[in-house]
């Protein structure tokens, strides 16, 4: 049996069941975040599917390639979002690099990479 199970998705409202008034309170608010206001519900549901490649959630992958889709974008538009969750977490590993330069330069001389 694999880990990640498609049929969950629709199973999704399950985990409210042992904290309804909690489940209800996120569900109002999920509802109101995805809704129209400054940015279209399409617009939104883009940066859903970039941010569920970001964090790697396959069930919210499924659900905003399918929303996206239903909202209207198209698979230029989608894949282009994906590449700008790819583009943010790439930078943001190489800028945590910094970290490891400032624990190893504490330990270690910086060398001169001036040709």
């Amino acid at each position: 049996m694999d880990y990640y199970r498609p049929e969950d998705l629709e199973r999704f409202p399950e985990i409210g069941a042992d904290a309804p008034e909690l489940w209800q309170q996120f569900s109002q608010w999920y509802g109101q975040v995805f809704a129209a206001g400054a940015l279209t519900r399409r617009e939104k549901s883009l940066i859903a599917l970039a941010v569920a490649h970001a964090v790697q959630c396959p069930y919210c992958i499924d659900a905003y390639t399918q929303e996206s889709l239903t909202q209207g974008a198209n698979l230029a538009q989608m894949t282009e979002a994906i590449h700008v969750a790819a583009a943010i977490r790439g930078g943001a590993t190489l800028a945590h690099g910094l970290q490891m330069r400032n624990a190893a330069t504490a330990v270690l001389p910086v060398e001169d990479t001036t040709p």
